[in-house]
């Protein structure tokens, strides 16, 4: 499926153009000269603040998304200390959001992306999806109708534009386990950054990737049933077919074996059956239908 990886033909105006890094000489001309333009946040960090980290790259993921409706400049206040004490930051990340040549927000500390959302929204009105979040959007409806190459293509082009955009890499992983390339979708999802590698959208995908492995050694469905035909208390065999009908698609079929499996003995080989039903719900994700079904039909089964 490596063919499907290609260079995107609409791409996002250059970073530079919107993202900066400033120094005290340039600060009167790219913060307080620029704001009278178009408003300018200023993010003072430092290298070894870590929460400075995880605050930047949102900001500049929203600033990017905001298409020159703001300007985010960046200050390392290790090389360039002078602004930040004359604005007497005392901590950091400190922001500032600059208009017409003044400050007229700030705040200190790492938020949440929906808190910084709304801080710059106050300076320039709603901020639509990134072009990386909306590339996502586009590639998920591919791959929902079954377009698996655009798909990916999709989700490549969102990865190119935005880095570590856990949506993106997901559903590559996905596309690629589709496909038929576990190991490039594992290859994929090391693409995550430290901090995320434990996103439930990443954590789904590994769970799918698990699953792949375990079908590729069940047999054909058809002597399975046979099996169960002439004895329906064969859990091996039961629990067998609930990963060949998962693998080939048929979520609700093998949700629904694994629980007739626990109606008739729930401790059958140390619960296993249990064990790989939350597997599976795992690997649909939360808000599934067929895991939420799914669930509420596992707790009626457990506590009757």
């Amino acid at each position: 499926m490596s063919e499907m990886l290609g260079t995107p033909e609409n791409t996002p105006a250059p970073a530079a153009d919107l993202i900066k890094d400033a120094t005290t000489a340039s600060f009167m001309a790219d913060v307080v000269e620029a704001s009278k333009e178009v408003p300018v946040i200023v993010d003072f960090w430092a290298p070894w603040c870590g929460p400075c980290k995880q605050l930047t790259p949102v900001l500049e993921k929203l600033v990017t998304a905001a298409q020159g409706a703001v300007r985010l400049v960046k200050m390392n206040i290790e090389d360039h200390p002078e602004v930040a004490s004359q604005l007497r930051v005392q901590s950091i990340p400190a922001v500032f959001a600059f208009k017409d040549g003044q400050p007229v927000d700030a705040f200190q500390g790492a938020l949440p992306e929906s808190q910084l959302k709304q801080f710059i929204e106050k300076l320039v009105g709603e901020i639509g999806p990134s072009p990386a979040d909306q590339m996502v959007e586009a590639g998920r409806k591919a791959f929902a109708q079954g377009q698996l190459p655009q798909a990916a293509q999709m989700f490549a082009d969102g990865l190119q534009q935005e880095p570590g955009h856990i949506g993106a890499i997901s559903g590559l992983a996905q596309c690629y386990l589709q496909g038929g390339d576990p190991e490039r979708a594992e290859q994929t999802l090391a693409l995550a950054p430290p901090d995320k590698v434990n996103d439930p959208e990443l954590a789904s995908v590994r769970a799918a990737i698990a699953l792949h492995a375990k079908a590729e050694d069940v047999g054909e469905t058809g002597p399975l049933r046979a099996r169960l035909e002439e004895n329906p208390k064969d859990h091996e065999a039961r629990f067998e077919l609930a990963i060949a009908l998962n693998a080939s698609g048929d979520h609700e079929g093998a949700v629904s074996e694994l629980l007739t499996s626990i109606a008739m003995d729930r401790k059958w080989n140390e619960e296993a059956a249990r064990k790989q039903l939350l597997e599976f719900f795992d690997s649909y994700g939360p808000t599934d239908e067929v895991t939420k079904e799914g669930r509420k039909r596992l707790s009626s089964i457990l506590f009757s």
